[in-house]
């Protein structure tokens, strides 16, 4: 198969609330064990203030991918939401956003739902939307309001954030897509009924079964197919549960720390779902330089793993400066106790 697609992102955003906890606090109320807070690779997570939510945090983020892709919202085709937290059960997010963006009427819009893979798949759509000319620009959003079962150990990871890519010709883009493989199956390692206000998950069933055999799988399947190796990166960024599965992942495909530790930004941020990852890509595109290739890996419960080969192209350097970076809202940041976070994620219902 040949390298090389006619379509790329042409601009891109994020978004991360300035309030934060950090995670000693959250398990020391409930009392894990702190060896296993250490293992997890993480310091503290995002949290959404009361009038933040997945629409909100998405609209932000899209806004700032359409900013430096530097576009006429007119040429949007398409726009497709990736989030497992949208605030209606009934209603996509994607319209909301539009209207805000003051996007076309004669459009394609969509939520997606594949747990934390939806935005991946967003993508995925989007490559065969422009590459086939039916739309020249795709608007993908992938936001969340992590929600977990207060004293669940997903707690101490699930987290608030967003990032949105403008996805269109490759001639424009500041990173075009040079290959993809993706890797599905059906294993149930995390879950939500119908009506329950929290997941539930298979604990270590979601390691190997899960995170790392889709994921693994994904990757080999690209570099196979385009003949690419390890070397041939500069960048990987992986979906970022938690801090440490991305970089034990990472080194068993043969990459290095060097090369994983930019795009990881779970210690800091927390899981973000939908936007965990593209949320490192839009760390990693920052820093990065023309002519660097990029590796990019998905991942949703149920489960599946997109795996993307991106090129930088001599258009990035210019696009940076002309949103928020991640790495400002990185420092901007502010700390709140358990009792505000309770608060502001609604986990006490007055009655």
């Amino acid at each position: 198969m040949g390298r090389g697609l006619p379509v790329g992102i042409v601009g891109w955003g994020a978004y991360i609330p300035r309030y934060r906890i950090k995670i000693l606090e959250i398990a020391s109320l409930w009392g894990f064990d702190p060896q296993l807070v250490k293992s997890l690779n993480i310091e503290e997570k995002a949290v959404a203030n009361v009038d933040e939510d997945a629409t909100t945090m998405g609209w932000y983020a899209a806004r700032s991918a359409i900013t430096r892709a530097g576009i006429d919202v007119s040429e949007v085709g398409a726009i497709f939401v990736g989030t497992e937290s949208k605030p209606y059960a009934v209603k996509p997010s994607a319209t909301i956003i539009a209207d805000a963006l003051n996007l076309p009427n004669k459009k394609l819009a969509s939520d997606l739902e594949f747990a934390c893979r939806a935005a991946g798949e967003a993508i995925r759509i989007s490559l065969g939307l422009v590459s086939s000319g039916m739309v020249k620009y795709s608007l993908v959003v992938g936001s969340d309001t992590a929600q977990a079962n207060p004293g669940d150990v997903l707690e101490l990871t699930a987290a608030s954030g967003a990032a949105a890519y403008v996805i269109g010709p490759k001639e424009s883009s500041v990173a075009y897509f040079e290959g993809y493989y993706t890797y599905i199956s059906d294993t149930p390692d995390f879950w939500r009924r119908d009506g329950s206000p929290y997941p539930l998950h298979g604990e270590i069933f979601t390691d190997e079964p899960a995170y790392f055999t889709h994921i693994v799988n994904a990757v080999k399947g690209l570099m196979r197919e385009y003949s690419l190796k390890p070397e041939d990166f500069d960048y990987v960024v992986f979906h970022q549960p938690n801090g440490r599965f991305p970089l034990k992942v990472g080194l068993e495909l043969g990459f290095t720390e060097a090369k994983i530790l930019p795009g990881l930004l779970n210690p800091w941020v927390g899981n973000t779902y939908n936007a965990a990852a593209l949320l490192g890509l839009a760390r990693v595109l920052e820093e990065s330089k023309p002519g660097q290739r990029i590796l990019l890996a998905t991942f949703g419960s149920g489960a599946g793993s997109d795996a993307f080969s991106l090129v930088v192209t001599d258009e990035v350097k210019s696009k940076v400066d002309k949103a928020v970076k991640v790495t400002d809202m990185l420092m901007n940041k502010v700390y709140i106790d358990y009792g505000r976070y309770v608060k502001f994620r609604k986990l006490l219902v007055r009655v």
